[in-house]
């Protein structure tokens, strides 16, 4: 708690770091940001995560939709069900929405995750398969998710990387970058050129945080 307050008391009489957003991919659409926070905005978020960690899920969308663990996924994680409350989340989430156009009342839940060595998570969509029954309660609670955001809160020596294997695409795991994807084309449909994933890590840690954007209000 004393290290939470130092660095909180730190944070509060700075401003978010000089980022710069560029753009590394038209098809899909994908944004990279240098410095998109400060190594002592890293610490803190990964400070207030550990205590929480709990082994990563997925959701079921050939089931009901609930969240299940899968060998897909072998990350621990947690979310933050108070970020609002907290000044800096509060603050990451404003300049989101000021880079995104999309209303932080739009965002989920900021998930914090961890990766140990050999821990991934394989190829994958964020948007929801609109054929399979477990989306529908999904889509419900703010419609499709139109944008992922990927924050990495440490470097990782080795491996990690965030990989867009229809693109080609690998971005590294370096503290304090973010990368911003859309997952929907600008007629509407889902982008299937967005699939991703998490590399296995081989050396040190991973670890990061996410925050999905949907197209209404999410409840």
């Amino acid at each position: 708690m004393i290290l939470r307050f130092i660095i909180l008391s730190i944070i509060s009489i700075t401003s978010l770091s000089a980022y710069t957003p560029e753009t590394i991919s038209q098809m899909p659409h994908i944004i990279l940001i240098e410095n998109f926070l400060t190594d002592i905005e890293c610490d803190y978020i990964i400070e207030m995560a550990r205590p929480q960690l709990k082994r990563s899920k997925v959701v079921d969308s050939k089931g009901d939709g609930k969240a299940i663990v899968h060998k897909a996924r072998t990350s621990d994680g947690m979310f933050f069900s108070s970020q609002h409350s907290d000044k800096i989340l509060s603050r990451i989430e404003n300049q989101i929405a000021k880079l995104t156009e999309i209303p932080k009342e739009n965002g989920e839940a900021f998930q914090v995750l961890r990766y140990k060595i050999g821990d991934e998570y394989k190829p994958h969509y964020d948007y929801f398969n609109l054929n399979t029954p477990g989306s529908s309660s999904h889509l419900k609670r703010g419609g499709q998710r139109l944008a992922s955001v990927i924050i990495f809160l440490q470097d990782t020596p080795k491996g990690g990387a965030t990989i867009f294997p229809k693109a080609g695409i690998e971005v590294q795991p370096i503290k304090g970058n973010a990368v911003i994807f859309y997952n929907q084309l600008p007629n509407g449909m889902e982008d299937p050129l967005t699939l991703h994933g998490g590399a296995p890590v081989l050396e040190g840690e991973k670890w990061i945080m996410v925050k999905w954007l949907r197209e209404s209000e999410f409840h």
